[in-house]
């Protein structure tokens, strides 16, 4: 099997997901951690929403510089609501999507830097990064789902039966 239709399908098993535990997000808790420590509850909702763009990069540019000294580096998202978060996964999903099916093999073996200031602080082939973009993702996710449980919201079933969703 090709390592695009590999990506496709987990990224498609991922996407979904996702989808479930954004659908469950609490509004209103933006800015709340469960820890002095912790992210902010908004934050770590945006990453989950948008993580699959992260794909699309990976394939389409060669790097990312994540303080370039000329310009401004990435603008995080302002993403408050659980539509504008649902909407935001579908848009990332859709744009990983494409760029992994107008890719090749030999192309996701070419490297990918990642830099800071200008200096390179990791160099990997494309699939490496995808690969651990997908993992992190899920990474991400189980965060939000505690989250979830301790703003008493509901927790999805995502790879078996919740306490919330008992499936089987």
């Amino acid at each position: 099997m090709e390592l695009t239709r590999l990506f496709l399908a987990d990224l498609d098993a991922e996407a979904g997901r996702s989808r479930k535990a954004l659908e469950q997000v609490p509004e209103g808790h933006y800015d709340w951690k469960p820890h002095e420590k912790s992210m902010h509850f908004g934050y770590l909702s945006e990453l989950v929403a948008t993580m699959p763009s992260w794909v699309a990069m990976a394939v389409n540019q060669d790097s990312l510089d994540l303080k370039p000294t000329s310009g401004q580096g990435y603008q995080r998202p302002n993403l408050r609501t659980r539509a504008e978060l649902v909407k935001a996964l579908d848009e990332a999903v859709a744009g990983a999507k494409a760029a992994i099916g107008g890719t090749t093999e030999q192309h996701l073996m070419t490297p990918w830097k990642l830099l800071v200031s200008g200096t390179v602080v990791m160099e990997t082939p494309r699939y490496e990064v995808i690969g651990e973009t997908l993992r992190h993702l899920a990474h991400h996710r189980g965060q939000m789902t505690v989250y979830l449980r301790l703003l008493g919201a509901t927790v999805p079933a995502l790879y078996g039966p919740s306490a919330d969703e008992k499936t089987f």
